[in-house]
């Protein structure tokens, strides 16, 4: 399998999952305009799953080094893949959450808060779990991520209508809240089911990056079954959908919400590929800078802050800031 060798590389690769976890919502954003997120969520977890098929087979099927695909997931033992499985069922639980946040709050909103709330708690469980890469600086680079997402939640309240959309924009950040709170607890749980030390010669029973997000992706489709059937039944706004209403969806729309999921998968693989060399600290921290990637479109793109007044437009200035320097504080945390 493919195995990264070089802090720097490491890097390039959380980079790349921060692009990714802070860009797949904009495929919610699309197919939202004539599609439920609810029905979108379906389609963006087969994506997930086709796609971690699709490295398994190639990434995790070449060269000489750790062992291929299908023989580490024949090896894994039963306590590690229920482990990667509880992950998978705890960041389900988060995202759909997020998501309904996003519908609801808009992605300037939704991810900074949810997602840097997820980096901060992260970020602490992680180190306690493995503790590599400087504490102070750590610390200091998530002391900047807090300050940002502050920064954000004040913008976001100044920006704030009257009537029933305050009261979905409000609802939209509680489940953001609550989604970042979950979202920050299930990196460590699929860290406990791989050999994050060593990819070369991994242990025998543990996963490896490959085999590990292929796992967690049917433990998310498996609480899928039960938790989004759930919140179609009992939307967090909205009348209720059903499943034939899914299958009246157009193609087109069908495949926005599985490239969405895509390319939440190619980030995540590549954190899990990336923590062998920087920590599972390091690259889910860079992981989670997402909300900066978030903010982005959502201010720039969706013009989601449209008409905020100059004071509002300086808390957002300071906001990708802050992101910035506490991301450059954490890369250098791991070196």
């Amino acid at each position: 399998m493919f195995i990264i060798n070089s802090y720097t590389l490491a890097v390039v690769f959380c980079f790349i999952t921060m692009l990714c976890w802070g860009s797949w919502g904009n495929t919610q954003k699309l197919a939202g305009k004539t599609w439920r997120y609810e029905l979108f969520y379906w389609d963006y977890v087969i994506g997930m799953v086709l796609f971690t098929l699709l490295l398994g087979f190639t990434m995790g099927s070449i060269g000489t080094e750790g062992r291929s695909f299908v023989a580490d997931l024949s090896q894994a033992n039963y306590q590690s893949v229920l482990w990667v499985i509880l992950g998978g069922v705890i960041f389900n639980a988060s995202n759909i959450l997020l998501s309904a946040s996003t519908s609801l709050a808009g992605m300037a909103v939704a991810f900074p808060l949810g997602c840097g709330l997820a980096l901060v708690l992260g970020v602490i469980n992680n180190y306690l779990e493995q503790p590599k890469g400087n504490a102070i600086l750590l610390a200091l680079g998530v002391l900047l991520v807090v300050i940002a997402v502050v920064c954000n939640g004040i913008a976001a309240g100044r920006t704030s209508k009257g009537g029933e959309q305050n009261k979905e924009s409000k609802k939209g950040v509680i489940l953001a809240v609550v989604a970042g709170i979950l979202m920050s607890t299930f990196y460590r749980f699929v860290v406990k089911g791989m050999d994050i030390d060593n990819f070369v010669s991994p242990e025998v029973g543990k996963l490896t990056p490959y085999s590990a997000i292929f796992i967690f992706s049917v433990g998310v489709l498996l609480s899928n079954l039960v938790f989004n059937t759930w919140v179609m039944k009992k939307p967090f706004v909205g009348a209720p959908v059903s499943y034939s209403e899914y299958f009246k969806g157009s193609f087109s729309t069908h495949l926005v919400g599985i490239l969405g999921g895509m390319i939440w998968c190619l980030g995540t693989a590549f954190s899990y590929i990336a923590a062998g060399k920087a920590g599972a600290a390091v690259s889910y921290a860079l992981g989670q800078g997402a909300p900066m990637i978030a903010a982005f479109w959502g201010v720039f793109i969706w013009k989601e802050f449209k008409g905020a007044d100059s004071k509002t437009n300086w808390l957002l200035g300071l906001m990708f800031l802050l992101f910035i320097a506490g991301l450059a504080t954490i890369v250098v945390a791991g070196n």
